[in-house]
């Protein structure tokens, strides 16, 4: 969670035991398993009582799912692997994006058009060689 070495803890134990001194750390972190232990214990009991008032819709949502860590793997990750995976074209992602956000503010939001070649295009798609355009006023 923290990523911490074996080296990092050993600099905090020694910081730690000159701070509040040899007497003290035991004290020190007794105290603090303490309050580690009455946080979950209070965490625990919130989370028994958002189950228990749910509405029955709820009842077998997971918790974990709301962690910003899995949330964020889950629903933008997951979308990105499969794109560089070529599971996903670049049409069928302007379609998701456009189906995302409901054609609001996405210019040609669900439609294509055709090119010069005459094959359907992406409504951001651009041809090979092609620079995107730039706007410097949107940095």
């Amino acid at each position: 969670m923290f990523d911490l070495s074996f080296f990092k803890i050993a600099v905090l134990a020694v910081i730690a035991l000159v701070v509040f001194g040899p007497d003290q750390l035991p004290r020190m972190a007794i105290q603090a398993g303490k309050v580690l232990r009455d946080i979950r214990r209070y965490a625990d009991g919130a989370r028994a009582d958002l189950q228990q008032y749910m509405p029955d819709e709820f009842k077998d949502m997971d918790f974990n799912e709301l962690n910003p860590k899995y949330f964020v793997r889950k629903h933008l990750m997951d979308e990105v692997g499969s794109t560089l995976s070529g599971t996903r074209t670049p049409a069928a992602n302007a379609a998701a994006v456009a189906a995302a956000a409901g054609g609001i503010g996405v210019p040609g939001a669900g439609t294509s058009s055709a090119g010069a070649s005459g094959t359907a295009a992406g409504p951001g798609s651009l041809t090979p060689g092609e620079q995107p355009p730039w706007d410097s006023e949107a940095t």
